[in-house]
């Protein structure tokens, strides 16, 4: 139902899925909402670039947990004036998921393998037993990752979960618990960890559940690409009544007022999508401590002068021969010999509406703030590494027609410290959606955080999760007003 308190001014700072989100929610319950993004697109990290004429959209490449996507369109329908069109915000967003075959196919020291894993393969009863196990915990997951860590309504879902660990509170602690697991089949369900920005030692057992789950479930993309989610969400702002200012940086931020270097907007309430230390920087705080920084990466955008042979998957993981040495790497700000890398290949009108083949070439990098390109030794050498796992008879480079690299220094101009993708690391027990996020505080309670400033890795259910749950204890806080 609409809001039933005065409509409040609220400036939601950053376009990205976590302000949007909490944009469309704030202005379909009846508040003034004004959207601020410094850059000239929506989306933040998730962008959609136009590579030699084809699409190509960057950040995530993967949808999960589909159930949190239809809870926001739920709840963005719930907060609507009586007798609104049910289903009106699918018909708003307009997306259509689509399931991919497989999660991906995986590459370890010479073996491939794709999971789920196929009978006929060595790991086949293992996986068979773990995602038996650990598969049918999506529902849990999901409940989790749209309510508040801190609300006795999640405990079901935490005992749940938590049930299937034990004592073994890590990731890494709970696979090698596994004696009956391949140690190939270990690292591939370990690298996981890695969407996180950590290593399988710093997240929580929780983790390890992942891959089964998604192997159940299943992993989707928007037919069209990725950027469809904040494109959507866009659209279900402008819908509820929102307005959304491109190309306006935020200088400063004071309560009751947001300035630009355009203009000045009132708020009785600020939304805050930026990175935690972006904002802080805006409040005019000191900076804090520094902590250990999560990964960054080096994405390679490429569109093909012709399609890569059959049989190359649509989502391949080229594993290091040394996963523990890539997270000592990582910890200490240098380059890895051999990294986690994502090779993800579009067709021709295979989800993308392009004429030509698209690729993604993803290697997981420290947060060093530097600059790399394809003549880059390191790049050049990841790049030969990955496409000979994967089947090619040269470095995939070769065949780009045209290309875009997005680097550890592209990604720390959006505020993060050396380009760290999702920031500083949070303690164990402060990892996943058990994190306990500052959504507001006592001294600031005219400011609520959002998106980059409390996720914890995750992707894309996480940040639409985490906005759900602020979103909802700032409206219930402003109809007590």
């Amino acid at each position: 139902m609409a809001t039933r308190t005065k409509p409040q001014r609220i400036v939601v700072l950053g376009a990205g899925l976590g302000g949007l989100t909490a944009a469309a929610l704030l202005s379909r319950a009846g508040h003034s909402v004004t959207v601020l993004e410094g850059a000239e697109w929506v989306g933040g990290k998730s962008r959609r670039l136009e590579i030699g004429g084809q699409r190509v959209d960057t950040g995530p490449a993967l949808v999960t947990f589909p159930p949190v996507w239809n809870e926001l369109l739920a709840r963005y329908d719930a907060l609507g004036a009586r007798g609104s069109a049910p289903r009106e915000a699918a018909a708003v967003a307009g997306v259509t998921l689509q399931r991919l075959p497989e999660v991906g196919r995986y590459f370890y020291r010479g073996d491939s393998v794709t999971l789920p894993v196929p009978a006929g393969h060595p790991w086949h009863s293992a996986w068979a037993r773990f995602e038996r196990e650990h598969g049918g915990l999506g529902a849990l997951v999901s409940s989790m990752l749209m309510t508040n860590p801190a609300d006795p309504a999640s405990l079901p879902a935490v005992r749940g979960v938590f049930r299937r660990y034990g004592t073994r509170l890590t990731t890494r602690s709970f696979l090698d618990g596994l004696t009956w697991m391949p140690d190939g089949l270990r690292e591939v369900i370990a690298i996981h960890t890695l969407n996180a920005g950590v290593s399988p030692r710093q997240t929580l057992a929780l983790y390890a559940s992942m891959p089964a789950i998604m192997a159940t479930d299943g992993v989707w993309v928007p037919e069209g690409g990725v950027n469809e989610l904040p494109r959507a969400l866009h659209r279900l702002a402008l819908h509820a009544g929102a307005q959304v200012h491109l190309g306006e940086p935020v200088i400063s931020v004071a309560q009751g007022r947001v300035v630009t270097e355009s203009a000045t907007y009132p708020a009785d309430v600020i939304v805050s999508g930026l990175d935690r230390g972006v904002i802080d920087g805006l409040l005019g705080l000191p900076a804090a401590r520094p902590r250990p920084l999560s990964c960054s990466g080096v994405a390679i955008y490429a569109t093909l002068a012709a399609p890569l042979p059959a049989g190359i998957a649509t989502h391949s993981v080229v594993l290091p021969d040394d996963p523990a040495a890539l997270h000592r790497s990582l910890d200490a700000g240098v380059p890895p010999e051999q990294t986690m890398a994502f090779l993800n290949y579009y067709r021709p009108h295979e989800v993308y509406p392009n004429d030509l083949a698209t690729v993604a070439v993803l290697l997981t990098a420290p947060a060093d703030g530097r600059e790399y390109t394809l003549e880059s030794p390191w790049v050049a050498a990841e790049i030969a590494r990955v496409s000979a796992a994967v089947g090619l008879d040269r470095p995939i480079s070769e065949l780009f027609r045209d290309h875009v690299v997005l680097d550890p220094q592209y990604f720390s101009d959006w505020g993060s410290t050396g380009g760290a993708l999702y920031g500083a690391t949070n303690p164990l027990w402060q990892s996943g959606p058990f994190h306990r996020p500052g959504y507001t505080s006592r001294a600031r309670p005219w400011l609520w955080r959002v998106g980059a400033s409390v996720h914890p890795g995750g992707g894309i259910p996480a940040v639409l999760g985490g906005a759900m749950t602020a979103m909802q204890k700032l409206l219930d806080r402003l109809d007590r007003l």
